[in-house]
């Protein structure tokens, strides 16, 4: 048996259409342009990278985009600054706080202060909250385009055994509540999980996202399981000199026994930043009092 493909980066493009149909209906229709406005503090290498790229995605699809740059070395009464500013402009729909933050800044209390409604990381502890009661809210980048890849291959998720391999507050923790959300039945396991693999056995859709490279094997699956792999790890040169990218979940041996499985890269990477773009959209319509575009219908309920 050999496991089917989920080519993230093909369904991230038809994300990406479906955004850039939506800010050009918003803008003839509405004279709308949704704007994201990231704030970078310091020089992170991977950074700096990440925040090209959403910069170059947003560009492309018609969404307005702003960089806001600060040193190293800047304050936290200079960097709330910036965060007050971008919540009272009206013509920002969007602000994302690119992590991680230099030592001495406190990325809870950072991430506390962006306005709700801009917050499309779905960070804000008033969108934790509307994502655990159920509410209308910005969910997590990440976590929401998991659930997209889900949905579109196996249909309905009610009643499935899903495994969350993971608790973190940006995917593990948000993704079984997306998931809970479709009604599915969920277990979340981590590290410290007593017979881990035995859990990991009972299910029929596991997303991995403990940070672990090739953590999960093969026969640790339920024959034919959907995987979706999110993580995303570095290993050192191989013989070739050539640098490895892997998820937290043994691919080779995995694609043995799954139904369906995420590769890294090319799964899930390609569509958090497309989500982002999605959720830039979302808040823009929100915050002017309009329904949420009609181009997103399908893509998560």
């Amino acid at each position: 048996m050999t496991a089917q493909i989920i080519d993230g980066k093909s369904f991230a493009e038809r994300v990406r259409a479906r955004v850039g149909k939506a800010v050009a209906r918003l803008g003839t229709e509405r004279g709308l342009t949704p704007t994201l406005a990231v704030l970078l503090v310091g020089e992170n290498p991977a950074s700096q990278v990440y925040v090209a790229s959403k910069g170059k995605t947003a560009r492309a699809l018609g969404v307005g985009s702003l960089e806001r740059i600060l040193p190293a070395t800047a304050s936290r009464a200079e960097v709330v600054a910036v965060v007050d500013e971008l919540n009272a402009d009206p013509e920002v729909h969007g602000i994302l706080i690119q992590l991680p933050l230099p030592k001495g800044l406190d990325e809870d209390e950072i991430l506390a202060r962006v306005d709700p409604a801009k917050d499309v990381d779905g960070f804000h502890p008033q969108n934790v909250a509307a994502l655990a009661l159920g509410r209308p809210g910005l969910v997590p980048c990440t976590p929401l385009g998991s659930l997209m890849l889900l949905k579109a291959q196996l249909g309905d998720l009610s009643g499935r055994e899903a495994v969350v391999l993971g608790r973190s507050r940006i995917v593990g923790a948000p993704m079984a509540q997306l998931l809970l959300r479709e009604n599915a039945t969920v277990t979340i396991a981590h590290s410290r999980t007593r017979n881990l693999p035995e859990t990991i056995r009972r299910a029929e859709i596991l997303v991995a996202a403990v940070g672990r490279p090739e953590m999960v094997k093969g026969e640790w699956l339920r024959p034919g399981a959907t995987v979706i792999d999110v993580g995303i790890n570095r290993l050192p040169p191989d013989a070739s000199g050539k640098a490895r990218l892997v998820g937290d979940v043994d691919f080779a041996s995995a694609a043995q026994a799954a139904g369906a499985i995420t590769p890294v890269p090319g799964g899930v990477g390609p569509m958090t930043i497309a989500c982002l773009m999605h959720n830039t959209v979302l808040a823009a319509t929100r915050q002017a009092g309009l329904p949420d575009p009609e181009e997103f219908a399908g893509l998560v309920g």
